[in-house]
């Protein structure tokens, strides 16, 4: 264990990491981090792969001080806010095969959209183009990141279809749902390796869909404070479905356990909840199963998430097979492209720590997707 004061030093620089006017970098070994007990400022400088401050309690006790601890603690944080940036991949100019830099143009690739610059590497002797995860389609990717926005927003394949008409993209609703199906899946395997940054409170809810035909329920997973949607399961019956899965998916996406889980009186729940969250190790955790339609107790967070996917279904007239891609893009744009109101314009992602730059969030989802498969 840490002597006490070495843990008091460490907790003092954890409070001045998360104070964001407290600590200036320069580049990654030089940071100037304010007094906290006077105006001064003490210089913090990495020499020979260790950290030295100038303040007194290192210059004079020689050990590690809370300046230290609080650039430690601030680039772990930096580092972690960066892994969870995604960005579109503009400027690019290394093979996507082999990253080198001896390339040359080599003509045009011509399509409905337009002429595309080819390239040919000259080391792997590999033709490409920078035209990641839209590679070999006769649309641009405005296209088809409109088609997949207006879907999604809530018109049919049909009326997105005839509104992309209106761009000059002729482009048939069966080719949209291809579209659909094709980069959902490409996205979802993305964003599943991305940890969200959720809240200790969790809220699960039913309900019932429509899918070929025959009642079905959907059961859901969201978070309290992000509205982060974490998890979804279709399942055949409400009353005798076993919903660990459900609570066991949403442990893996987001690497720990609720303190509080609210959801209604549905028995499934409260059985998976003893057996999936109710451990020694988190013997705190404790189960909301009184729920009211008002008061302070309530699930109308989830209610409200409910009535979205009510909203996407009512068009689409029922679903045709349980594991659909399109349940899977609702719940990719819920959680990255749509701004809730109720998180003053951003998206749960953006509340959970993951970051999409650019107007157009669903290209650089695409691109790193595809970039992140081919490594």
């Amino acid at each position: 264990m840490l002597a006490p004061q070495l843990t008091e030093r460490k907790e003092r620089g954890q409070a001045i990491a998360k104070l964001t006017d407290q600590i200036h970098r320069f580049d990654d070994c030089h940071y100037v981090v304010k007094s906290q007990s006077h105006e001064s400022s003490y210089n913090v400088n990495k020499e020979t792969g260790e950290w030295v401050c100038n303040c007194p309690d290192h210059f004079y006790r020689h050990v590690k001080c809370k300046h230290i601890y609080a650039v430690e603690f601030s680039n772990e944080l930096r580092l972690k806010v960066e892994a969870k940036k995604i960005v579109p991949l503009g400027n690019l100019s290394n093979c996507i095969h082999c990253g080198s830099s001896n390339i040359a143009k080599k003509g045009l690739r011509k399509n409905k959209c337009g002429n595309l610059q080819k390239f040919y590497c000259l080391d792997c002797h590999k033709w490409f183009t920078f035209n990641i995860g839209f590679e070999r389609m006769k649309h641009n990717p405005q296209a088809i990141t409109s088609a997949m926005q207006l879907y999604f927003s809530g018109e049919s394949l049909r009326n997105t279809a005839e509104s992309l008409q209106l761009l000059g993209v002729e482009v048939s609703y069966r080719t949209i749902l291809n579209w659909i199906k094709k980069y959902v899946k490409l996205m979802k395997e993305y964003t599943e390796k991305i940890t969200p940054e959720v809240s200790n409170t969790w809220r699960a809810d039913e309900l019932w869909i429509k899918v070929s035909g025959n009642m079905k329920y959907l059961f859901s997973m969201m978070d309290d404070e992000t509205r982060f949607w974490i998890a979804q399961e279709v399942a055949e019956t409400k009353d005798k479905h076993d919903a660990r899965n459900l609570l066991r998916m949403s442990k893996e996406v987001c690497g720990k356990k609720p303190k509080t889980f609210i959801t209604d009186g549905l028995k499934s729940y409260h059985t998976a909840f003893k057996k999936e969250f109710l451990s020694s190790e988190n013997s705190d955790t404790k189960h909301v199963n009184e729920i009211m339609l008002k008061g302070a107790v309530h699930n109308n967070k989830m209610e409200r998430m409910n009535g979205e996917i009510r909203d996407r279904e009512k068009t689409m007239r029922g679903l045709k097979i349980n594991n659909t891609a399109i349940l899977q893009g609702m719940q990719l744009y819920h959680n990255f492209i749509r701004p809730h109101m109720a998180l003053d314009g951003k998206t749960p992602s953006e509340a959970a720590g993951i970051t999409i730059e650019g107007k157009n969030k669903w290209i650089p989802l695409i691109q790193n997707a595809s970039k992140n498969k081919d490594c």
